[in-house]
């Protein structure tokens, strides 16, 4: 009984709503420019995503380390060991990522296809550090997911009034320990950290010129760090874009579309603007 409810609390929070009809990021130029140990960043579509997003104040919900194809894992016991977890085409590009539902796996790129994805590469990482990254994360395949943070995250789709505010804040930062375990980013932060590769430190004043960095709790690791780190850089590829489209400044208004009843709302058709602006000269 107690599978079956918690089978169904995971179903509902981890069921994501269909892909936006047009894409937000160009999958094919972000699967070329890929590099092992990048970092992909997802604007998730699910309810647990949608929590991360309120409680992070982020786009972000989801991160993932990219680790090349199959045969570009150098040592041998390595690559026999991703096998054992991987039995797709060797020639797929594979990224491990710990996810409700699933714990920590590895998956083919193209999982993500369709998604809004930003890439964040990790800043004159050698090619021996890159090596113990992707190491230490193979090693972490087939950890389960820690389920009691399912309950963290009910708690914060109870409606506004019942609710207090600063509970809703609190999920990533008031209790450091198992009950942030399994945060998508922790794994990667825990790899990062393992070779001394800072990701958001504390920085704290010492002197009146002097600062002093501390590591932060890997366990207090979210999405939006990697976007808001100095040591990694951002890399993306919007669905249009600008320097292919300089010639018209992103500026196409000329076709004959017509806006859906809901797009109405959001989105402003030229044309229309221009028959309700002679109707209203009459």
């Amino acid at each position: 009984m107690i599978n079956l409810i918690r089978n169904a609390v995971v179903n509902w929070l981890t069921h994501k709503r269909p892909l936006p009809a047009t894409p937000l990021s160009d999958f094919e130029r972000i699967r070329h420019e890929l590099k092992a140990c990048d970092i992909l960043l997802v604007e998730g579509r699910s309810r647990v995503s949608d929590v991360i997003k309120l409680v992070t104040q982020s786009s972000w919900s989801h991160a993932m380390l990219y680790i090349g194809r199959l045969h570009d894992i150098e040592d041998p016991q390595l690559r026999e060991t991703l096998g054992r977890h991987y039995h797709g085409n060797p020639d797929r590009q594979l990224i491990i990522e710990s996810e409700l539902g699933m714990g920590t796996v590895v998956r083919a790129l193209t999982a993500y296809e369709g998604e809004h994805l930003r890439i964040c590469r990790p800043r004159g990482l050698g090619y021996a550090d890159s090596q113990e990254v992707i190491r230490y994360a193979i090693g972490r395949l087939g950890t389960a997911y820690d389920e009691r943070q399912i309950f963290d995250l009910l708690r914060f789709l109870f409606p506004w009034p019942i609710m207090p505010r600063r509970w809703r804040s609190s999920l990533f930062s008031a209790h450091p320990g198992k009950s942030t375990h399994t945060v998508c980013s922790t794994m990667i932060a825990e790899a990062f950290g393992h070779i001394q590769f800072p990701i958001l430190p504390l920085v704290k004043v010492v002197e009146k010129d002097k600062v002093q960095l501390f590591m932060r709790n890997p366990k207090l690791c979210t999405p939006s760090d990697f976007d808001y780190s100095p040591y990694f850089d951002i890399i993306k590829y919007p669905f249009l874009d600008f320097h292919h489209y300089a010639e018209q400044r992103l500026l196409p208004w000329q076709g004959s579309e017509t806006l859906s009843e809901d797009e109405r709302g959001l989105y402003i058709s030229l044309a229309g603007e221009a028959e309700k602006l002679y109707d209203d000269t009459q």
